[in-house]
């Protein structure tokens, strides 16, 4: 009797807990969202820069452990290759894009995740091998505006049920020079750290930040 009433006791408060982590407030899930991104990039030795900073380096980060961060939004970024197109001017284009996205926080209360997961993907990471079909959304620029709806085949949308594309994803396009190209040495890409409000809606509702990294191409 003292091992079955020992039992239930224990699982009241293994449900207390659950009920506490579910229970949490907005605003401390942004704090240990910040507290997760502000741990990997200890953990990473990475340096930050600020917008003025990435300005005078024309817009480049010049090293692998270098990002800026856009202090509006809370994205930091890593360009990695900028392109060989053309900067992006007002209009349409169809944008193809390969990424990974990654779980940068541990979460087992309402949502279940470890950091360093591998959340979706379309290529593998830091490699210029893919698999399957990019990632195509149709990108509407108007001056300082950027927007972007996924479509035909989705992994985004197969995954979140997600049309519009993410705000952190939109971002590094007013940097970057997207050309047409099937060399992993020309296409533009970057890494990223973008927290839940530049992300997927799911980032957005569960309060949670990923790492990507992505690259643009020019489609059709």
């Amino acid at each position: 009797m003292k091992r079955i009433h020992l039992f239930f006791m224990l699982a009241l408060a293994a449900l207390g807990m659950q009920s506490c982590n579910n229970d949490k407030t907005y605003a401390e899930k942004k704090e240990e969202e910040a507290d997760a991104i502000n741990k990997y990039l200890l953990e990473n030795d990475i340096k930050v820069i600020d917008e003025n900073t990435f300005f005078s380096q024309d817009t480049m980060t010049l090293a692998d452990n270098e990002y800026v961060l856009f202090k509006e939004s809370g994205v930091y970024m890593n360009v990695m290759q900028r392109g060989v197109g053309s900067p992006l001017t007002d209009g349409t284009y169809y944008i193809e894009s390969r990424f990974v996205e990654m779980a940068l926080q541990t979460r087992n209360d309402d949502i279940q995740m470890e950091a360093g997961d591998t959340l979706t993907a379309n290529m593998h990471i830091n490699n210029p091998s893919y698999w399957g079909y990019p990632e195509e959304f149709k990108l509407t620029v108007s001056g300082t505006s950027y927007s972007g709806t996924f479509s035909g085949v989705s992994q985004m949308y197969d995954t979140y049920e997600q049309t519009s594309v993410p705000t952190g994803w939109l971002l590094p396009l007013q940097y970057l020079k997207p050309s047409r190209t099937n060399s992993s040495e020309d296409v533009a890409r970057v890494r990223l750290l973008v927290p839940h409000s530049a992300g997927t809606v799911t980032a957005s509702r569960y309060v949670y930040p990923c790492y990507y990294e992505i690259t643009y191409n020019l489609g059709r």
